[in-house]
């Protein structure tokens, strides 16, 4: 890998290749999470299926675990938590919930980063309009991600359309640069200026996951020094994936079996 003057590592085709593997592999753990993701499950009966399945299945690592002091292999943020959800054996999933799957997956030396929103049962409209709202908003920077843009380009995509949906974007958190470790350069803001920032060349990976809230923006943390929740208690969603720049644009490493690359801009309700 190269390094170039702001400190972003360059992947060679080889090492995008082995990204691709990892990516695939960490798809497949959503598809089996679709099976698995159902009312009255606890969080911590999830997360124990998914470290299973990861590292017996798919014969890999969850990246996660063990990371920066961190003892699961995945986030599991729901409703009104932002982030960074702690698993647990008493949060039980009820009907209306809404719940982002956050988890990572190394295999051969490279780590893939994807995050999955699920709703459960009887969620009310104006949770599934700020999920879909967000799936969306995801893809509008995806879709700007090519070489000659820039960081900018993006956040200020996701940030307009959030905005323009009546919803507010979280600052503190953002997309990272992603290879061999799993937070490398860049950092990739969910808003911004068009035109402004990193200029994106082909080679580059990094992931895009817009955390979008109902209410205002604020977030504040919880005394378990992980969960991020919303200040006002209204709900927030969030999608990610693990993205490369290629020679005339972009390739999703995560992209999962119920996908499709969107033609043109999402529109609300695409989902």
């Amino acid at each position: 890998m190269e390094q170039d003057n702001n400190n972003v590592l360059i992947k060679t085709p080889q090492e995008v290749a082995l990204m691709r593997q990892a990516g695939q592999l960490l798809a497949q753990v959503f598809d089996y999470l679709d099976g698995v993701v159902k009312v009255g499950i606890s969080t911590m009966e999830i997360n124990d299926l998914v470290d299973t399945y990861i590292t017996q299945t798919l014969q890999a690592r969850p990246a996660s675990k063990g990371q920066y002091g961190y003892q699961y292999v995945l986030n599991s943020s729901v409703n009104h938590v932002v982030c960074h959800g702690v698993p647990s054996p008493s949060q039980k999933l009820r009907s209306g919930d809404i719940i982002n799957l956050d988890i990572t997956l190394e295999k051969n030396g490279f780590i893939a980063d994807s995050s999955k929103m699920y709703m459960l049962g009887d969620v009310s409209p104006l949770a599934k309009r700020l999920v879909e709202t967000t799936y969306a908003a995801m893809w509008q920077g995806i879709q700007c991600v090519k070489p000659g843009a820039t960081l900018g380009d993006i956040g200020h995509r996701i940030q307009t359309y959030a905005q323009a949906h009546g919803y507010s974007v979280v600052r503190e958190f953002c997309g990272h640069g992603i290879g061999r470790e799993m937070h490398e350069a860049p950092e990739v803001l969910h808003y911004g200026a068009a035109g402004k920032g990193l200029v994106l060349e082909a080679g580059m990976v990094f992931t895009i996951e817009p955390m979008i809230n109902q209410g205002k923006a604020k977030i504040k943390q919880k005394k378990d020094g992980w969960t991020i929740v919303t200040s006002d208690k209204k709900l927030s969603a969030q999608w990610e994936h693990t993205v490369a720049v290629t020679e005339d644009g972009f390739e999703v490493l995560t992209l999962r079996a119920d996908e499709q690359v969107p033609a043109t801009a999402l529109a609300e309700g695409s989902l």
